[in-house]
């Protein structure tokens, strides 16, 4: 089973994701934690390509590399732990390309990247698709708030202002509301217990109990 989170850089998805890793193997699963861009060589790379500040990538440049580092982990790493019947949880996938590249970058046509999308992942699609909404300002609070303490600064993606941010989080909604049945979205305001609960109690619902292996 793939399972997906999404949102906007600081909505809490990615504490999320590694959330219920955690629960699962607890529980004595073997569930597979992924992010993008990255969870592979290349993926990597290309993911220090795409965040690095000095950089400048066009648009399309953009939205190829993300697609490339996507197919990559796929082949890699997804399908192969899928084919095993382990969990596969994703700290984003291709919603993110459509909200991003699509409606941040304004790049348009999102008739085309969903077929485009589907092509880069040889057709396969989340199972579950868990969505932390969030207002960017919020967000963007909460990251300089994370910075300050860590003492960083925001990457290429996260420095984009927050009219890209407020897109992207308007094309997450509307992309939620066109996959209901996909879609689980979550109010970011909330704990992470809170909403680990939630997640934790969804997720328990759709599960295959029975050919889940253990470690």
């Amino acid at each position: 089973m793939l399972i997906t989170f999404e949102g906007i850089d600081g909505s809490g998805k990615s504490t999320q994701a590694q959330k219920l890793w955690e629960r699962l193997q607890k529980e004595g699963r073997d569930p597979l934690l992924v992010r993008e861009p990255g969870g592979t060589t290349l993926s990597e790379r290309v993911r220090d390509l795409l965040l690095d500040r000095a950089l400048h990538v066009a648009p399309f440049a953009e939205l190829l590399l993300f697609s490339a580092a996507r197919a990559q982990l796929v082949v890699e790493r997804i399908r192969p732990a899928l084919e095993h019947e382990r969990t596969v949880i994703c700290d984003r996938f291709y919603d993110s390309t459509t909200a991003y590249q699509g409606a941040g970058r304004q790049l348009g046509d999102l008739a085309w990247l969903h077929d485009f999308n589907r092509r880069v992942t040889g057709g396969l699609a989340p199972h579950r698709t868990y969505l932390l909404d969030l207002e960017p300002a919020t967000a963007l609070a909460r990251r300089a708030k994370g910075h300050a303490e860590a003492a960083t600064r925001d990457d290429r993606m996260e420095a984009a202002g927050i009219a890209f941010q407020q897109r992207v989080a308007t094309a997450y909604q509307t992309l939620a509301r066109d996959e209901p049945a996909r879609f689980l979205p979550l109010d970011g305001n909330r704990s992470a217990e809170v909403l680990h609960a939630q997640i934790w109690d969804d997720f328990q619902r759709l599960r295959p109990r029975t050919t889940e292996p253990e470690v």
